[in-house]
């Protein structure tokens, strides 16, 4: 009788050790390879979005920088006001400047405000977002520009504070209804005629009223001066992200 010889087939208990670390190696570089594409996915949209906050935070910045020169120019004028008022106060300028002084002293309380754009900035402060900034340079340099816009906004707190201290004085000085003649339908102040007559010529009042207009002054000049150096963060900033980030 022929007797048939049967290959025999192993077992998986009977598979060699080295069978089972290649399984498990295969197994482990396609997680770990999954594993990388994966970060590396997530590095590119982070990186993304990262360039997308800082071409943002520019663009506020341009936008500051205008508002910036709009405010300098205010403050300019302000200053110049200021002056012309504490000189007809001082040199006594009273009877016959009367136009002159209803118009400055309706003028003392106006001011601009400058408001920062901070839409990018709030953004990346309420949605946790300021960690994708990781160039440490410009992370701090946007800090560090919004840390003067604030102390701006401080100074122009003290400013309004200042300003509503001489109400009282004016109130005491000048004909509140030669004031509302002076105001048009678009809130622009112009200038009496004919010198109306002011509510008091107490040399006193004007010495208290040239006491307030001289601290006004104070913020004025801090103001102009620290918008003046927010002006200039302002542009060097642009400059240095945009060479950080190779951005045109």
């Amino acid at each position: 009788m022929e007797i048939h010889h049967h290959s025999h087939i192993p077992t998986k208990r009977e598979k060699k050790w080295t069978h089972y670390f290649w399984e498990f190696l295969m197994l482990f570089l396609a997680v770990f390879c999954g594993f990388l594409a994966e970060y590396q996915l997530e590095h590119k949209i982070e990186k993304d979005r990262e360039k997308q906050f800082i071409k943002s935070f520019i663009d506020d910045l341009k936008i500051d920088t205008a508002a910036i020169n709009a405010n300098l120019l205010f403050r300019e004028r302000k200053g110049d006001q200021l002056d012309s008022l504490v000189y007809l106060l001082s040199e006594q300028k009273i009877k016959g400047y009367e136009n002159e002084l209803y118009y400055l002293g309706r003028m003392l309380v106006r001011t601009s405000r400058f408001q920062s754009n901070d839409r990018t900035i709030t953004q990346l402060k309420f949605s946790g977002s300021l960690r994708l900034i990781r160039n440490e340079n410009a992370a701090d340099s946007i800090i560090s520009y919004q840390k003067l816009v604030e102390i701006i906004l401080a100074n122009q707190e003290d400013d309004r504070i200042e300003r509503r201290s001489a109400d009282p004085l004016l109130t005491r000085m000048f004909d509140p209804f030669v004031f509302n003649k002076m105001l048009d339908e678009f809130n622009n102040i112009n200038s009496p005629v004919n010198n109306p007559p002011l509510r008091s010529y107490d040399a006193s009042v004007r010495q208290d009223l040239a006491y307030c207009i001289n601290q006004i002054k104070g913020s004025n000049i801090i103001i102009k001066t620290r918008l003046e150096l927010l002006n200039e963060k302002a542009k060097n900033t642009i400059e240095f992200l945009k060479k950080e980030y190779h951005l045109k």
